[in-house]
């Protein structure tokens, strides 16, 4: 793994050794190419965030502010390990994901969702974003997933609005349904 773009590129990541699932390269790129025009100044949620890799690639194409969560102790230490190859001091939350959205009180711009596969937690977390209305009035949500899950296309005000498959996976993106009308 390693840092695509920007100005970390080139940085090599490491990756907890545990049962994580980090997003490929070449999907991540895809990704970062899709959604580059809102990370500049963004505040970014890395929800379920493994190695950190999607906060860093999203600080280094200019987001303003990154925000880890993971219950994970491997997840923690790659986290920091990682953080500390670019030179910065994550700032992370070492709990739950349901008790990270309800600490959280800034308006998010980007929120990455890349729980484990087959967990259910996608509806969960759209449902407290939405409830606690966490997402910016033109944030956006990431889903990655399984190709073959379909996710719920609205849950409260938040609503799919488009979503890729690259090969066996699937980014689901979501906003504010006000937005979609």
């Amino acid at each position: 793994m390693r840092v695509i773009t920007g100005k970390y590129k080139g940085r090599k990541l490491a990756a907890p050794t545990n049962l994580t699932r980090p997003t490929l390269d070449r999907m991540k790129e895809t990704l970062f190419n899709i959604i580059n025009e809102r990370l500049n100044d963004a505040v970014v949620l890395d929800l379920f965030a493994g190695s950190g890799q999607l906060a860093i690639e999203s600080l280094s194409r200019c987001a303003r502010r990154a925000i880890l969560c993971d219950n994970s102790r491997e997840a923690l230490i790659t986290v920091k390990t990682n953080f500390e190859k670019i030179g910065v001091k994550p700032e992370l939350y070492f709990c739950d994901f349901r008790d990270c959205l309800k600490r959280l009180t800034d308006k998010l711009d980007i929120i990455f969702v890349d729980p484990p596969y087959k967990s259910g937690f996608y509806q969960e977390v759209l449902q407290i974003v939405s409830e606690r209305q966490l997402l910016s009035e033109s944030g956006l949500i990431v889903c990655e997933h399984a190709a073959e899950d379909e996710l719920p296309v609205q849950i409260g005000d938040i609503a799919c609005f488009d979503s890729r498959k690259i090969g066996t996976v699937k980014f689901s993106f979501y906003q504010r349904s006000k937005l979609c009308e």
